[in-house]
């Protein structure tokens, strides 16, 4: 016990001393009234958000990932190693803004009381409401950079292709330009029918969560996050491997059932390919050579960034330090690439 409490110490030791190197992050809410969703739906959509750094400074919008909110992203291994002064996104220079997605965190979402009846988005309504929340709740007319993490990535990708002109740059992380599909939709359609599999989901109308599609989620981060050689050297035996799944079976349940049910199912028709040629902002994407969604053998994100005319691909290589998907979640990897493109990329 005595371990345990000094481990939790240290770890809240660790995120203040990393969150005192940035300005203190500010929450507030703002309501987009009338928001129509592709389905044609419409209702009012609050959106939750997190800022860090003065409004004069240049405006920086990062987008987090499926299942997480604005305020996950500042942890140590990212925006401690980002924000921080002299970093590559100085909160002193940048007005960096995390919104709750669609649906996520604390925007408004299933849970919220419409339940399994809430409008079925996409990641076309998603980006839409990050852009009105910039343009009508902040008064943002341009975007020195968009980036964003998995989802978020995909979403960056999006703002590109439906808002060319809205930035500077983009930073696509953890995902590819190209149709959902293979095992990247394999797994999470498996989880989304877990969900709905469950005798205790009734629908969407449960009186408590729903408990036994655990282990599908256990089976899907271990699957498709991690990495293998990092894998390799945390659990080398099956006694170690089972001590690492119960301890993720034991764990609290991450979110809401029918929350996470539309989160995942949110990406069902994300498909940017057709309109890449609409981007104008300086692009990098970085990835990881271990993404056990985004395999960098399909050559696929390749064969996209060679359409994006001066657009670059930055694979973070495998090694046992590595998290496979969760790779791109630590900028230690990326972030001086991130300063370098950001010091070349011309204001438009």
């Amino acid at each position: 016990m005595k371990t345990l409490l000094l481990g939790a110490l240290m770890a809240i030791l660790a995120t203040t001393a990393a969150a005192a190197d940035y300005p203190a992050p500010h929450e507030a809410d703002w309501t987009a009234p009338n928001f129509r969703f592709h389905s044609g739906e419409t209702m009012p959509v609050r959106l939750h958000y997190t800022t860090v750094g003065a409004p004069t400074g240049e405006p920086v919008l990062v987008l987090h990932g499926t299942g997480g909110n604005g305020a996950s992203m500042l942890n140590p291994a990212f925006a401690g190693t980002l924000f921080g002064p002299g970093q590559a996104l100085d909160a002193s220079r940048y007005f960096i803004i995390l919104p709750d997605a669609l649906g996520a965190g604390k925007s408004t979402r299933p849970s919220d009381g419409l339940r399994a009846k809430f409008p079925a988005y996409n990641y076309d309504d998603m980006v839409q409401a990050q852009y009105r929340l910039v343009t009508e709740g902040l008064g943002i007319k341009h975007l020195r950079l968009v980036i964003g993490n998995s989802m978020g990535g995909m979403q960056t990708w999006n703002w590109g292709v439906t808002y060319p002109d809205m930035m500077d740059a983009l930073v696509p992380m953890a995902s590819q330009p190209t149709a959902m599909a293979s095992r990247n939709w394999m797994m999470r359609r498996t989880l989304t029918q877990a969900i709905r599999s469950d005798p205790a989901w009734m629908g969407g109308n449960y009186t408590t969560q729903p408990q036994g599609w655990r282990n599908a989620l256990v089976m899907f981060n271990i699957a498709t996050i991690g990495g293998t050689l990092a894998y390799q050297t945390q659990v080398p035996t099956s006694a170690a491997a089972d001590a690492l799944v119960a301890a993720r079976m034991d764990g609290p349940m991450p979110a809401d059932a029918n929350d996470y049910l539309f989160q995942w199912e949110s990406s069902r028709d994300y498909d940017p390919a057709p309109q890449l040629g609409r981007i104008k902002a300086a692009l990098l994407a970085i990835n990881a050579a271990d993404d056990e969604r985004n395999p960098p053998e399909t050559g696929l994100t390749e064969a996209a960034i060679a359409k994006i005319p001066g657009a670059r691909l930055f694979l973070v290589p495998a090694s046992s330090e590595t998290r496979g998907h969760g790779t791109t979640g630590m900028a230690k990897f990326w972030s001086a690439e991130l300063a370098k493109f950001l010091a070349g990329a011309p204001k438009r």
